[in-house]
């Protein structure tokens, strides 16, 4: 296949994202459905990279063992505590009122979800009965497996944002098959299932049909716990204030490995963490709008 567009700032000037409203309504409202007992900052790295891009509502639902906390920590958010099965995980008897809760919103699914089988079971559930765009990241994409199918045919616009081992799982194929060529992977993936995808990786791809965009920024640093969810934040909250799916994923992947540059370039190549990524977005921001 042909080789994906490279993206630089010059290109992302040229697509500019859309403007902010004046109010926190008018920016835009999300909600993320994340963390569980055992990954309770999951949900919290997320819905500060939302914040930092532009969106002005961020309601989080997580783990009812960690939502008082959260909700202390980050005072912006509106959180939600759920309940959890016996291995701390989101229970999928929720999916009801989060469908209720998601309203139309853009609407992310998985940082920090940590069964497999609970996650696919909350999905299956919610997927199908939400509405406007649903950002599905790290476990919560085992749904698309053996569904790709179900998820062309959804009226959601699905955004799937994985790493090379999510990739390979959701096509049936080896992580060395889908490493291999990870531009004609993550495009299949795309076809199949009529949505956007990210692939995180050494190299970044996002493919929408016959259109490819790759991003090669970015350094080992970004290798690093929370790294992935704060991505995942990144794209939901660009989808927040407006930005059309694959412009929010292809922005987000560029601002996630432009900031790990940034830090690089202070600290080191590696050694700063995941929490200090979203700091990094307001000045990258307006460098590109200049």
């Amino acid at each position: 296949m042909p080789e994906g567009t490279l993206v630089t700032a010059a290109l992302l000037r040229d697509w500019p994202l859309p403007d902010l409203g004046s109010d926190k309504e008018e920016r835009g409202r999300l909600v993320v459905v994340a963390g569980s007992r055992e990954t309770p900052g999951a949900g919290l790295l997320a819905a500060e990279g939302a914040f930092r891009v532009g969106a002005g509502k961020v309601q989080l639902a997580t783990a009812g063992s960690s939502a008082a906390v959260l909700a202390v920590t980050a005072p912006e958010l509106m959180v939600t505590g759920l309940a959890e099965d016996d291995g701390g995980a989101l229970h999928p008897d929720e999916a009801d009122g989060l469908v209720e809760q998601a309203d139309g919103c853009p609407t992310l699914l998985g940082p920090g979800f940590i069964d497999p089988d609970v996650s696919d079971a909350l999905v299956r559930r919610m997927l199908p009965r939400l509405q406007g765009t649903v950002v599905l990241d790290a476990l919560a994409t085992a749904y698309v497996t053996d569904n790709h199918e179900e998820v062309a045919a959804l009226d959601a616009t699905v955004v799937l944002t994985v790493n090379p081992c999510e990739l390979a799982h959701c096509l049936g194929v080896s992580e060395d098959e889908a490493s291999s060529d990870l531009e004609g992977h993550t495009a299949r993936l795309a076809t199949l299932t009529r949505a956007v995808v990210l692939c995180g990786g050494a190299v970044k791809v996002v493919a929408r049909r016959d259109e490819v965009w790759r991003v090669e920024a970015g350094n080992p640093g970004l290798g690093t716990a929370g790294s992935g969810d704060v991505q995942a934040g990144l794209v939901a909250g660009l989808l927040a204030r407006g930005a059309e799916p694959e412009q929010a994923a292809v922005w987000g992947a560029y601002l996630h490995a432009t900031a790990g540059d940034r830090l690089a370039e202070r600290v080191g190549p590696v050694g700063y963490l995941a929490r200090e990524l979203p700091g990094e977005l307001p000045g990258l921001l307006a460098e590109l709008s200049g």
